[in-house]
Order: structure tokens, then C-alpha cells, then sequence
């Protein structure tokens, strides 16, 4: 399986880019917010983590077509797979429902805004509250992700931001209230090694706050 490809960026169209990795050209599906980041870099060597699936259905007699799906992160193609393991939802409605970054929609299924999911192409209310029934408990390493435009951030060793997020509940603070502190953290740049330095940090500065 590709899970990674590099190569000049040839084209873009609304829902594909192609690479050029000689001797051979490479077309990838894209979402939305994948293809907009892409606009400034034709011509230029891009890097897409990867995942295949398989468009069509045998069932009804269609042809079925390998595709391959590319995404700026691993956290945002992790973001796809669970996104589309929706019932309902799918390969196709996923790619077109990602017209924004992958932490706005996650931070919707957290909060159960269902108003808010049915405004993405393709999800209705109807869906967007099995997406949020199905989800809503594996969105805080989402929810809080870091804008990638945002410089000096290090990324944070697995498992850290959703073992504090439950840890900070634990201790009393509600959602909303836990994902700020930890998004304020993790704004300083500092990478943390574990949920009890990254909780002990989050206490220390509010100390000095007070």
C-alpha cells in the first residue's frame, strides 16, 4: 500500500492532483481544503500521505476503481478513515464533506453541533448526527489540533493531548475548558513528553497567571 507519495505538482482540478514521478504520473483525490493549501505549489515538489480505496459497487453492477486519496497530515488522512467509517457517510461524501481544516469539523462532532456539521457538502442533518453518535469520543486529538500555519509548534508524541483532555475532565474542567488550556500549551512550542509533564505545565503557568 502507498501511504506516502512525492513528486511535481502538475495539475490541481476541484477534486485531484497530479504528481509526476518518472517515468510515471500519479492522479490523487483530494479534498477541498487539501486542493486550496495545493493552489501556490503547481510546479513545485509536494509530499501527500496516502490511503487507497476501492470506488464503485459490485452489488450493482458498477465497475469497481482502485483510487488513491491524498491528505496534507497523517492526522488528517487518520481524520478521513474514521470519518468515513460513518454508516452513511463513505469514501466519496468524506472527501467532499472536507472543505474545512480537520479541526473545525472535529470540534463540531465534539460539541454535537449538528447545524453546524449539515452545512458540509453532502451531510445532511440526518448524517451529522450519526457522525457525531458514531464519533463524538474520538475527536479531542483532533479537536485539538494545532493550525499547521501557525510556525515553532512541535508536534506532540502520541497519545499526550488525549490522555491530558481526559485527565484535565478528571480533575474537574469542563470540555471547552480543557481543550483551551491544553491548546495554550501547546501554543508556547514546547514538546511535551508525557501527560504529566503537559498537565504540570498547564498548572505552572496558570500559577504565574494568578
Amino acid at each position: 500500500m502507498i501511504t506516502k507519495i512525492t513528486g511535481q505538482l502538475l495539475q490541481l482540478t476541484d477534486d485531484t492532483a497530479t504528481l509526476n514521478i518518472p517515468p510515471f504520473e500519479y492522479q490523487v483525490s483530494i479534498p477541498e481544503y487539501t486542493r486550496r493549501h495545493l493552489q501556490s505549489e503547481l510546479g513545485n515538489s509536494i509530499s501527500l500521505h496516502t490511503i487507497h480505496y476501492i470506488d464503485g459497487n459490485a452489488a450493482q453492477g458498477s465497475r469497481l476503481t482502485p483510487k488513491l486519496v491524498g491528505f496534507l497530515s497523517t492526522i488528517e488522512r487518520d481524520f478521513f478513515e474514521l470519518f468515513c467509517s460513518t454508516d452513511g457517510v463513505g469514501a466519496k461524501k468524506a472527501l467532499r464533506a472536507m472543505v474545512r481544516p480537520v479541526q473545525d469539523i472535529a470540534i463540531m462532532i465534539e460539541q454535537q453541533d449538528a447545524k453546524g456539521l449539515s452545512t458540509l457538502p453532502g451531510i445532511g442533518a440526518a448524517t451529522a448526527e450519526k457522525i457525531i453518535a458514531t464519533l463524538r469520543r474520538k475527536m479531542p486529538r483532533f479537536a485539538l489540533l494545532v493550525r499547521r500555519e501557525t510556525p515553532g509548534i512541535e508536534p506532540q508524541k502520541p497519545g499526550v493531548v488525549d490522555e491530558t483532555y481526559q485527565a484535565l475532565l478528571v480533575l474537574g474542567h469542563n470540555e471547552a475548558d480543557a481543550r483551551r488550556l491544553i491548546e495554550t500549551a501547546i501554543a508556547t512550542g514546547q514538546k511535551f513528553k508525557d501527560c504529566e509533564s503537559m498537565i504540570q505545565a498547564i498548572y505552572q503557568r496558570q500559577a504565574t497567571k494568578s
